[in-house]
């Protein structure tokens, strides 16, 4: 898996700001988006085009313009649904897909609720919406629904990525052959007892929408 971890002072700006526990929801909702938007810049620097002519007030000009198939653009539930808005500002004609999953507590093991993809994703560019790369489980599950429905180009945007996630995905998908790769703001130190990210900013679900 290639790894990009942006490095931009607007970026460690807004981080700064969400790691901060006095931080309240809707400026964290805020600062998150605003976050995805700048990592959304690097994650589509390989975005599929095509070239394109257009006439100006003046002359032709020869350009690019998004290929079809559209990319895809899919948030993990819930906490994914928080990067979405900050991810289409910057892709508004990709199209968005839906998947719901939960990192079990006591096994740290994905389990998936609710899906709503189109069944073919046949030669689609994927953008995958993950606040947090803890142990790799749940976007090592989510990464290979994609590729398992004909997804040939994977990009996953964190805010925050653990070693230890990092590590699941490359030997999750060594030897895949499909391009996979990962855009976040940090990688932080480790993960504790709970698979949790240290020093990260807590549970980014309960950080956005509160503790349901």
């Amino acid at each position: 898996m290639e790894t990009l971890v942006v490095d931009h002072p607007l970026v460690a700006h807004k981080l700064t700001t969400l790691r901060d526990v006095r931080t309240d929801s809707p400026t964290f909702r805020r600062l998150a988006d605003e976050l995805v938007t700048l990592l959304a810049y690097e994650a589509t620097r390989d975005v599929r085009v095509v070239d394109a002519t257009v006439d100006t007030p003046v002359a032709p000009a020869h350009g690019v313009r998004l290929a079809r198939p559209v990319p895809l653009v899919v948030p993990i539930l819930r906490a994914g649904l928080g990067m979405l808005d900050g991810m289409t500002r910057l892709l508004p004609t990709a199209e968005v897909g839906f998947l719901g999953m939960i990192r079990d507590e006591s096994t740290l093991k994905a389990q998936t609720y609710a899906t709503r993809l189109p069944e073919d994703l046949s030669g689609r560019q994927c953008y995958v919406l993950d606040p947090m790369l803890a142990t790799g489980g749940t976007l090592a599950a989510a990464v290979q629904f994609l590729f398992d429905r004909g997804a040939d180009d994977v990009t996953a945007i964190c805010l925050l990525a653990a070693p230890e996630g990092i590590a699941h995905m490359d030997a999750a998908f060594q030897g895949s052959g499909k391009p996979l790769r990962l855009v976040t703001a940090a990688l932080d130190e480790r993960l504790n007892e709970q698979g949790y990210i240290m020093p990260g900013l807590g549970d980014a679900g309960d950080r956005l929408y509160g503790v349901v």
